[in-house]
């Protein structure tokens, strides 16, 4: 068992140490693994769908975003139970989950065998426990270096799968891409036992989330705003999934194993386009400017969709804005989330904000299906369209979000809250009783570190 000797050991070192490095990097493969397993099915399973036994455009739709509404269920029983019982238990049991619902999706030959399966994957849901974990295995001053290291890696996890998901459809089949799913879960419990270090469990509430505090944070209107966003994101990104395939396949013209030839280039050029962006993004004046920027991207992406561009190069361009729109933002959202969060609150903050992705990809699936198989392919995208337009709306007329850093700090001593909230840039402090912990949210600009270090120490 690790010990909290061990977890601090290099306290006052500027990077991360030997055993948070070992962590992230184990954590992030086995977060990543299963991720890429998920991400790997939504370029063809529209295509696949069409040769199932009582297949119909609805229910393709549900086939694709069904994993969402089992993710948003599960999330918080999984981690309530890895409070009681472990992290590694309970992702273990996720993962287990998840290859029972890989294996019955391989095994299936009607659309509704499919839909089991898919429901079956999202619901061993360890995305909370996941994070929860690093959490358990990091210092608090690492804990953000790594929270973007496993975000990368889901987001390089993403762009892989879907480079590579129409060519291995063409060699292996989909049944075989099922089963390669659930051989890499196996991968991710071998790297979970054997890799990653079992920690003494910490109840911090910058990443475990609180059902009571959750349903608190629903009536805070900047965080319901940023939740309605990420909702409307992939709602959009599981609607187009249900068409685009389809597009190239049958309107272009271009077989399932090249379609490569249109993901590649868009998601390169995407990444490049969004790179300085970013950077941008990271001054705070730009940071709302470059967010509703990245909206109108969307927004252009679906009006291009609908004008239906000719060949495979038209289709290119299009996909391009819609990438560059969709990274920018997937990576903006959360960010945003967790300096709008209350202090103490960053934790049950993001169990909202994931329950709301996963609708979105379950919705996006469902109406994505059943307009496409009542109006139309381009019925699709007006739908995306009208969607983001509402969206665009809400963020340009909404006020400016209230964008503070969180920080944790330890202190000794009888240090009240009212202490902390009297420092100088220290704007909300949350104090856990026994716990010698205080969850602040601070302006740096205005932060008074001498005082700040005097209570600390």
């Amino acid at each position: 068992m690790t010990s909290d000797t061990q977890i601090d050991n290099g306290l006052n070192k500027a990077g991360l140490n030997r055993l948070e490095r070992r962590s992230i990097a184990a954590l992030a493969s086995v977060y990543g693994l299963r991720m890429f397993g998920l991400f790997l099915i939504l370029p063809v399973l529209a295509i696949y769908s069409e040769q199932l036994e009582g297949a119909t455009p609805v229910l393709m739709g549900i086939a694709l975003g069904i994993y969402g509404i089992t993710q948003a269920m599960f999330q918080i029983p999984f981690g309530i139970l890895s409070d009681k019982y472990g992290r590694k238990p309970i992702i273990i049991l996720g993962l287990m989950i998840f290859i029972v619902g890989s294996l019955v999706a391989a095994l299936a030959s009607s659309i509704e065998g499919v839909i089991i399966g898919r429901a079956l994957q999202g619901a061993g849901a360890i995305a909370a426990v996941v994070l929860a974990l690093t959490s358990d295995l990091t210092r608090e001053e690492q804990r953000t270096k790594a929270m973007a290291l496993i975000g990368m890696t889901i987001g390089l996890a993403f762009m892989f799968a879907l480079v590579v998901s129409p060519w291995l459809a063409f060699f292996i089949g989909v049944k075989g891409m099922f089963v390669l799913t659930a051989v890499l879960a196996v991968g991710a419990i071998v790297v979970i036992i054997k890799a990653v270090p079992t920690p003494v469990q910490r109840r911090n509430l910058e990443v475990r989330a609180v059902p009571a505090k959750m349903l608190e944070l629903l009536r805070n209107p900047q965080l319901i705003r940023l939740d309605i966003g990420i909702f409307v994101l992939h709602f959009v990104l599981t609607a187009m999934f249900v068409v685009v395939p389809i597009i190239l396949l049958e309107r272009l013209s271009l077989p399932t194993r090249d379609h490569w030839q249109v993901y590649l280039p868009a998601l390169i050029a995407s990444i490049v386009f969004m790179v300085p962006m970013i950077i941008l993004s990271a001054k705070k004046a730009w940071l709302m400017r470059i967010f509703f920027a990245a909206i109108c991207i969307l927004l252009f992406a679906q009006c291009l969709l609908m004008w239906r561009p000719l060949g495979v190069l038209g289709m290119t361009v299009c996909l391009f804005f819609f990438f560059w729109g969709f990274n920018l933002l997937e990576a903006m959202l959360p960010s945003i989330v967790s300096r709008v969060a209350p202090a103490a609150g960053k934790g049950s903050a993001m169990g909202v904000y994931n329950t709301f992705q996963f609708m979105g990809v379950f919705f996006g699936g469902f109406l994505g299906g059943l307009i496409y198989g009542a109006v139309g392919v381009t019925a699709v995208f007006v739908l995306c369209g009208l969607v983001l337009l509402a969206w665009a709306w809400i963020v340009f007329k909404a006020p400016q979000p209230t964008l503070l850093d969180s920080l944790v700090v330890r202190y000794q001593g009888n240090v009240s809250q009212a202490d902390f909230e009297a420092v100088n840039g220290v704007e909300e402090a949350i104090i856990i009783d026994g716990e010698s912990t205080a969850y602040l949210k601070v302006d740096k600009q205005l932060l008074d570190h001498a005082a700040l270090s005097a209570l600390t120490n």
